[in-house]
């Protein structure tokens, strides 16, 4: 086994890119291990721990960027590295100088494309509340996909977009669909009525994609960053996108997507929409607190999209029978020992919306969100867990699990060895953005693991629509093949996991 290093003096790269590159390197032959980052003190310290001690690496600043390659020999890992630079800089290239324009600042772009209206922005937290600001005065909505900006500069700049009647979606805003086009994370949905306003990136695409599979279509989607809604925030940005698809021909539905938000910010949000039926879709608001107003509460992703197509004079799916008997009939090869929930997931939203289900039913649910990091609560001896593995312990170094899987399948291999696990819960997020083809990856160790006389149930949603370019049939017919259960949405995942605990298939059929 060998590494190689290469570094790119004073050469910034996005994340978009990055990615690219780390896959890239990630699927050449012989390749174990790989990543390409900016060499921040935080991504050098993960490469360290990775055993990565290269010469060039002391050498790198957090200007540069690094590729960095664990192959079984040096011709192998020479190729990979070449297969990354390709990645990064070989699209530009071979297109010709004709077809790629660079520019040092947004206002020369602005000025040399009249026709843009929106900034995709991803740079290092401490330069992103800068750019996004001369992105505002440019004229140009912006898309704020860094995260690592503070509250007082989100503030900051939301105020400005307010005053400049620009949308400022984020910071960490990963999903948004404007006029059609998809922005990040963006799944592939027919056009239609429902604009979604979504302070949750994951949240938002499973609203998207239920609402299209069952026939419905989408308007807009304004992603507005995870800490709109909180009271520091003010729901500054939800507010503006509320009046915004109000004044939308197309828009006669408007759901807003939250995890738990503040209260009272919610119901200023709500009560923007003055006359367009609106579907506070908020997942863990509090059970018996009214939302006040016309709005309609749901409680739940999928609850929100259906009471969506239940106001718009649609029927949503209600059979659940399906999901019930795949239930019973898997429950026929567990042992009375196995009574534990594991949920490794990528979306963050997702895996919000697991605990609020199975917490009232299993109870005794552990997971690494934000606020039992804050309190500092180790997982206790026996208890059940849902990990988000988009959270930046999981991510440090390498990419988020919607486009590379290693850190999930790490995940998997460990939890395969409890003997005391009844159920693994996964997502599979599609769509642009993410991993090409995640069956692939996944479902063979999946299929290994079902192969096992003692193995757990593993329960599978795949978030996805019939455009997405991974084939969502495909995708769902190779988790079943490998054994698994695919459930219709990740509500309904959730609640399998807990019927298989509980040993009762009729759980799966509970309202929502």
């Amino acid at each position: 086994m060998t590494t190689a290093v290469r570094r790119y003096p004073e050469r910034y790269v996005d994340s978009v890119l990055l990615l690219a590159a780390t896959r890239s390197m990630r699927e050449a032959n012989g390749v174990t291990w790989a990543t390409a980052v900016m060499a921040t003190p935080a991504n050098l310290s993960a490469l360290a721990i990775e055993g990565f001690d290269d010469p060039a690496l002391h050498e790198s600043t957090a200007a540069d960027l690094v590729l960095v390659i664990r192959a079984s020999t040096q011709d192998l890992a020479d190729a990979a590295l070449q297969q990354g630079d390709d990645a990064l800089f070989g699209a530009r290239a071979s297109s010709g100088e004709q077809a790629v324009v660079a520019f040092r600042t947004i206002a020369k772009a602005a000025l040399a494309l009249p026709g843009a209206d929106v900034a995709i922005i991803s740079v290092p937290g401490p330069f992103a509340a800068l750019e996004a600001h001369k992105a505002i005065s440019a004229g140009l909505h912006v898309l704020l996909f860094s995260d690592n900006v503070t509250v007082e500069e989100e503030i900051a700049l939301k105020d400005h977009g307010r005053a400049a009647g620009r949308l400022v979606m984020g910071p960490g805003a990963g999903t948004a669909m404007l006029g059609k086009c998809g922005l990040g994370f963006a799944n592939v949905v027919r056009p239609g009525r429902v604009g979604i306003v979504a302070a949750a990136g994951t949240g938002a695409q499973e609203v998207m994609s239920l609402l299209d599979q069952w026939g419905e279509g989408v308007s807009q989607v304004i992603g507005v960053g995870g800490r709109d809604l909180s009271e520091a925030v003010a729901g500054r940005m939800a507010r503006l996108a509320v009046q915004a698809l109000e004044q939308d021909p197309n828009t006669e539905l408007i759901v807003l997507v939250s995890k738990p938000p503040s209260i009272e910010v919610a119901r200023a949000v709500v009560a923007e929409a003055t006359h367009t039926p609106l579907v506070a879709t908020l997942v863990g608001w509090p059970t018996g607190t009214p939302i006040e107003g016309p709005a309609a509460l749901a409680p739940t992703l999928e609850g929100g999209a259906s009471r969506a197509m239940e106001l718009l004079g649609r029927t949503p799916p209600s059979n659940w029978l399906p999901l019930q008997q795949d239930v019973a009939n898997a429950l026929k090869g567990l042992s009375p020992n196995q009574t534990l929930v594991r949920g490794l997931y990528s979306g963050g939203t997702l895996c919000y919306e697991a605990l609020t289900v199975l917490q009232p039913l299993i109870g005794g649910v552990w997971s690494n969100t934000p606020l039992d990091k804050e309190l500092h609560v180790p997982a206790p001896v026996g208890s059940h867990i849902a990990l988000d593995l988009g959270e930046e312990e999981y991510t440090q170094g390498r990419p988020h699990p919607m486009i590379d899987p290693a850190a999930r399948l790490e995940q998997l291999a460990t939890v395969a060895n409890e003997s005391d696990v009844a159920v693994i819960l996964l997502d599979i997020v599609l769509g642009h953005g993410s991993h090409h083809d995640p069956a692939s990856e996944l479902a063979p160790p999946l299929a290994a693991l079902a192969a096992r006389p003692d193995a757990p149930v593993v329960v599978v949603y795949v978030c996805g629509t019939q455009g997405d370019p991974q084939g969502f049939d495909r995708q769902c017919q190779a988790f079943r093949d490998a054994g698994c259960i695919v459930a219709p949405t990740g509500a309904r995942a959730a609640l399998a996991a807990a019927a298989i605990v509980k040993r009762d298939p009729s759980l799966v059929l509970a309202a929502l």
